[in-house]
């Protein structure tokens, strides 16, 4: 006879439910998946479909790819309401989170560059 999760944590006493806790929040940060991404949002094929403009087969494809570009991934987890944060941890020092990716990220550095040049110039002027 099968037994369900609560009959298993209920047979336990709460020095060992006090001990696993930790664990088993941080087990449930974890996501297999877009599916289960977008189960745990709440949210249907149909309704992620129409938040992309795509149809409901699509989200399936989607769901089923094991690789694909930043920005489907983006949109995908935006449309079940979430937002996507990129983080990489390198082997030394801390994680960092990446903001922006390729042209746009130098398009951006160089007006900021080009905002601080201005700034000078008129501090200097001034």
């Amino acid at each position: 006879m099968r037994r369900s999760l609560g009959d298993v944590i209920a047979s336990q006493s709460e020095e060992e439910r006090r001990r696993i806790s930790p664990q088993a929040a941080e087990l449930l940060q974890e996501v297999q998946g877009l599916r289960a991404l977008r189960q745990i949002a709440g949210k249907g094929q149909a309704d992620v479909a129409a938040a992309l403009k795509i149809k409901q087969p699509s989200v399936s494809k989607i769901e089923k790819q094991a690789d694909m570009h930043i920005s489907t991934l983006r949109s995908y987890v935006e449309a079940v309401g979430g937002e996507l944060e990129l983080t990489v941890r390198l082997p030394k020092g801390p994680a960092l989170r990446i903001h922006t990716l390729g042209d746009v990220a130098t398009e951006i550095s160089e007006r900021l560059h080009h905002r601080k040049a201005s700034l000078a110039k008129a501090e200097g002027a001034g």
